[in-house]
């Protein structure tokens, strides 16, 4: 399995365990210019990118240590261009999630990170 579909899988695994937790999935793999949004979703009056990170284990540190700075930034560009696309309102609450695949381990954090 290459990278590419070992990603698919566990973000597919991801939108699963979030739909569980009642989330609902708007979209997976929102692609644009600006950068890659995995999950679109639903979580009550809050409109949610989830950014989905693995690791086999922690040799090569932790899932969710993996969203750093740039990503961030990118993801935020991603998220704005979804917003745009799908004409957002303005004053729709939104928020950034990151879901972490340590092993069979799956750690959710929800608002990660905060846009300034």
């Amino acid at each position: 399995m290459n990278k590419r579909q070992a990603g698919a899988e566990y973000e597919a695994r991801a939108a699963e365990w979030l739909e569980q937790q009642g989330l609902c999935i708007l979209e997976r793999n929102f692609y644009c210019r600006q950068g890659e949004v995995d999950l679109v979703a639903e979580d009550g009056a809050y409109l949610v990118f989830v950014e989905v990170k693995y690791r086999r284990d922690n040799r090569a540190g932790h899932p969710l240590e993996a969203v750093g700075p740039y990503k961030q930034r990118r993801l935020i560009q991603a998220a704005q261009a979804y917003c745009h696309k799908h004409q957002v309102p303005e004053n729709r609450a939104c928020r950034f999630d990151v879901v972490g695949i340590l092993g069979d381990e799956i750690l959710h954090v929800k608002n990660a990170f905060e846009v300034f």
